[in-house]
């Protein structure tokens, strides 16, 4: 991947948009896998794609942010400016409003019941946000928004390399179930990465959501994973209730969540040194919320 630092956004700045070529260029604490983040002074954020396969994500997002933004009950990234490839870096980058607070990941006073109600609503409303302008899920969104068949390749490839690792007949058995069903109305917009890195949180509270770069329009179900990678217990019923999505959705969903697990575990994936997805494994294979 590229080197991007903090002189190489001084530089693109400064050249591009000189009007902000006085203001400090920080990178936050926590990066994206997909996206190096950088604060530009108070208000700004630069965002930069970290290989070619990101690139389509800042134009796609560049466009259905300020649709998506006024359906939406919290604030999500507003795209300022975009810039284009120039010293050294090859792609296009954009400026975007600094939200404020912590991510989920790091925030240390979250009403984690709170949050499971909060962003299930969240996603409830994104899914009632107009399509017309929403891409249709496929390659862009890593097929996030298809049917969770779409990785059934990846699943047998995992599940052959981790014999004697995990219950092989119990993840088969739940992700057989994953395929009984499709999503049986029109398109619905989908996050495509509700994850802890991505929901922004202050006070304990939810108070925005970011990077849409997978986002799409068709089967919300893949937004659903938290419920096994983040929530517990009664938490997840919460998330459930606020999300108000029937069993065959919520199958399709543990789907998605074992596929994560599975591919991750087996070397398939990017690294996960904390162990986040054989936790989540464990959770979906005990599942109380569904059959």
């Amino acid at each position: 991947m590229i080197d991007i630092t903090e002189e190489l956004v001084r530089t693109l700045v400064s050249d591009q948009f000189p009007e902000w070529s006085d203001l400090p260029v920080e990178p936050v604490a926590r990066q994206g896998w997909d996206n190096r983040t950088f604060r530009l002074g108070d208000r700004l954020a630069v965002r930069l794609p970290s290989a070619e396969g990101y690139v389509a994500a800042v134009e796609k997002e560049d466009r259905c942010l300020p649709v998506l933004a006024g359906h939406l009950p919290l604030p999500v990234p507003e795209p300022v400016a975009v810039g284009r490839p120039a010293a050294g870096y090859p792609y296009p980058w954009s400026v975007r409003r600094w939200l404020p607070g912590d991510t989920v990941e790091t925030a240390t006073d979250l009403d984690r019941t709170r949050l499971a109600r909060d962003l299930g609503g969240f996603l409830s409303a994104l899914r009632q946000a107009p399509v017309r302008q929403g891409p249709a899920a496929g390659l862009h969104s890593y097929f996030r928004g298809c049917h969770p068949s779409a990785y059934g390749d990846q699943v047998e490839a995992a599940l052959g390399k981790l014999t004697g690792v995990v219950d092989i007949a119990a993840c088969e058995a739940v992700w057989t179930s994953s395929l009984t069903s499709a999503w049986p109305l029109p398109p619905t917009w989908f996050h495509g990465d509700v994850a802890i890195g991505n929901l922004i949180a202050t006070d304990g509270t939810l108070s925005a959501v970011i990077d849409f770069g997978t986002s799409g329009v068709g089967d919300p179900a893949c937004d659903l994973v938290m419920a096994w990678t983040y929530f517990e217990g009664d938490e997840r019923k919460v998330f459930r209730g606020a999300v108000g999505l029937p069993d065959d959705t919520w199958r399709r969903a543990r789907g998605w969540a074992l596929w994560k697990a599975l591919v991750t575990m087996a070397g398939l994936s990017s690294p996960d040194p904390e162990g986040l997805q054989s936790r989540a494994l464990v959770q979906v294979l005990a599942d109380p919320v569904v059959a």
